[in-house]
């Protein structure tokens, strides 16, 4: 007596894989029903089938939805069914999702970080006073932390209020200024003392955590 064994490498691919070969054969048999009546009460079983299997994902919103999504999927698009939901078609899925623009930066110095560019443009649309100004010493002053922190050094104030110039295309020119940025000391001693205070919550995170485990170890031994 004999066995037709089938192997790996002649089984069809399967389409959604998380779903295995047997849901996938019971929607290749589904699509090759001719009465309707019988391909749309399958359809309805295979998706029970469908959901039975991804338990996980009951409270997704529109669960129903989406299983009869990938029923059309797997099926290639050739399941001739009328489903409770508005049909999937292959010019959805093949869709190419709407380009994303990337974020402005400061692409030529990225030491002043992704929204350096857009602090400028809100100043840049702020009427001319006392505001204004106090924003774009602020952001100056951020722009020499940011470069003190990538370079360890001192800087001076006339390569902020330049770099400044350039990324603002002209519209911000501080060079010749008498102001004053804030002294690199006082820029790292306050970067400083930040990541200080950043450590040690997570050092205090961590002795409480293991004062607790302590706590309950001493308690297990006593019973």
């Amino acid at each position: 007596m004999g066995f037709d064994l089938e192997y790996n490498s002649e089984r069809s691919t399967l389409i959604i894989p998380e779903y295995g070969r047997h849901v996938q054969k019971l929607v290749d048999h589904c699509v090759a029903l001719e009465d309707k009546e019988e391909r749309e009460k399958m359809a309805y079983a295979i998706i029970d089938v469908m959901g039975n299997l991804q338990p996980h994902l009951r409270d997704v919103p529109d669960f129903k939805h989406k299983l009869w999504d990938q029923l059309f999927i797997m099926s290639q698009f050739q399941l001739e069914v009328d489903p409770p939901y508005e049909k999937l078609t292959v010019e959805e899925v093949n869709a190419k999702p709407e380009r994303l623009n990337y974020p402005k930066s400061a692409t030529k110095y990225r030491f002043y970080g992704n929204n350096i560019q857009t602090m400028i443009d809100v100043a840049l649309s702020w009427d001319e006073g006392e505001l204004r100004e106090a924003l774009i010493l602020n952001i100056a002053n951020h722009m020499k932390k940011c470069y003190l922190n990538w370079n360890k050094d001192t800087v001076e104030d006339a390569v902020i209020y330049s770099h400044l110039n350039e990324l603002s295309k002209g519209k911000i020119d501080l060079r010749g200024s008498e102001e004053e940025l804030a002294q690199s000391a006082t820029l790292l001693r306050k970067s400083n003392s930040g990541r200080m205070n950043i450590q040690q919550g997570k050092t205090s995170n961590n002795n409480r955590n293991n004062g607790r485990k302590h706590n309950n170890n001493n308690h297990k031994n006593r019973k």
